[in-house]
């Protein structure tokens, strides 16, 4: 028999208190020969904090609750299928892993927003290797917080706003890591509403109806090298503050009301290092102030920057604006945004002390972009010596665009 001294005792008391229920976690194997045959049934059976390993096969379930710690892990994706009935998993406790599934066939709805996977009112959670096909909405974050959603790959085939839902939705959550995951087919890629302090790296969100990514009213949130791509109007924030926006790559969002990015009432925001490339408007921005544009390069858009509305103390320092049929558009005569140190495809100046700095001032603003926003069917002469000859004359005489919108710096040599 052993014997323990006393203070051994407490010890290894106080390990059993701090393990607790760990000790007891119980592995549970599900497959369609096995005992346990049923995802929803071995979830009501398994104790807090057990494994449940479901073994590749199809399994036909769904509003599948999940409504205590657990770790949920499929061994070589087995096959969740909703058979279009409605939700799928709904997770409600805090701690559970949903890991390795692949999981198809979401009911639609008109009057119920079905997901995939909904996490509800819970904390610590972890969404990864997950295949999300067939869906409505993906993964749908409902007032959560402190959790991952983790390479996922997320198929949509929307067609229509109206019968499609997002790929990843988050809504009265934060504190939460989105990275890694394609998002590709649905309505709007990533979706954030009333949303803080969410970390967005590294995702790609491409071919989707609507926008790569979308917020409102969503505060110090912060995505970077994601990549939106071919989406049908691009990225779209609005109704937000303290965002930084790093790295990432706005790419081929064509279309009659596309853009790269969409500002729209934003404040205190940083816009750095990314990359705008054929697309209608690279960052279309109304009502947005103090922001900072640095580094950023503009390559082969419609319109690299258009300025609507009210835009008032925002900086634009160290960009390339490169081959955009406009380098800046601008809707007023008022200006107090400072444009400082970029470099223009367009500019035709000199530098006679060699310093790297162009020695004459660089106006972006164009007229016949004044024009082009006033009258659109005007845009048809943009190759045209009818062109040519306004601009040069906007520039020699300012009359319709702001006096004070120049670059005093231009770079002579493209920003590395």
């Amino acid at each position: 028999m052993f014997s323990f001294h006393p203070h051994q005792k407490y010890i290894l008391y106080l390990l059993l208190f701090l393990l607790g229920h760990h000790v007891l976690a119980k592995t549970w194997t599900i497959c369609n020969t096995c005992e346990q045959s049923s995802i929803k049934n071995t979830i009501e059976r398994a104790s807090a904090h057990d494994t449940l390993l479901i073994q590749k096969g199809t399994y036909k379930e769904f509003e599948i609750l999940v409504d205590k710690p657990l770790v949920i892990k499929g061994i070589g994706y087995p096959i969740v299928d909703g058979e279009k009935k409605g939700e799928i998993f709904r997770v409600t406790s805090d701690d559970v892993t949903l890991d390795g599934l692949f999981v198809i066939n979401v009911g639609v709805s008109y009057t119920k927003d079905n997901a995939a996977i909904r996490v509800v009112q819970s904390k610590n959670f972890l969404i990864q290797n997950m295949v999300l096909e067939q869906l409505f909405f993906g993964i749908y974050l409902e007032k959560s917080s402190h959790g991952k959603v983790y390479h996922n790959r997320i198929i949509g085939e929307a067609v229509d706003e109206y019968n499609s839902g997002n790929g990843i939705q988050l809504w009265y959550s934060s504190d939460v890591e989105v990275s890694k995951n394609h998002v590709q087919g649905t309505r709007d890629g990533i979706y954030l509403e009333f949303s803080d302090r969410i970390t967005i790296s590294d995702n790609v969100s491409m071919d989707n109806l609507r926008y790569g990514l979308h917020f409102m009213f969503s505060n110090h949130d912060v995505y970077t090298r994601n990549t939106f791509e071919n989406n049908g109007a691009g990225v779209a924030v609005m109704f937000s503050k303290f965002i930084t926006m790093k790295n990432n790559t706005f790419r081929k969002n064509w279309g009659t009301a596309a853009y790269g990015m969409l500002l729209k009432e934003i404040t205190d925001a940083e816009i750095v290092g990314n990359t705008f490339e054929e697309n209608t408007i690279g960052i279309n921005i109304e009502g947005s102030n103090r922001i900072k544009y640095a580094d950023n390069d503009f390559i082969s858009n419609g319109w690299a920057i258009r300025v609507v509305g009210a835009c008032y103390t925002n900086s634009f320092k160290g960009n390339n604006f490169l081959y955009n049929s406009f380098d800046i558009s601008y809707n007023s005569k008022l200006n107090d945004n400072v444009f400082e140190g970029n470099f223009w495809s367009s500019y035709t100046g000199y530098d006679l002390d060699k310093d790297g700095v162009g020695d004459v001032p660089y106006r972006p603003v164009k007229l016949f972009s004044y024009v082009v926003n006033r009258t659109p069917e005007t845009i048809v002469l943009l190759r045209s010596l009818f062109m040519d000859i306004i601009d040069f004359s906007e520039r020699v005489s300012p009359v319709f665009t702001p006096d004070n919108l120049k670059d005093a710096q231009p770079l002579m040599k493209i920003r590395p």
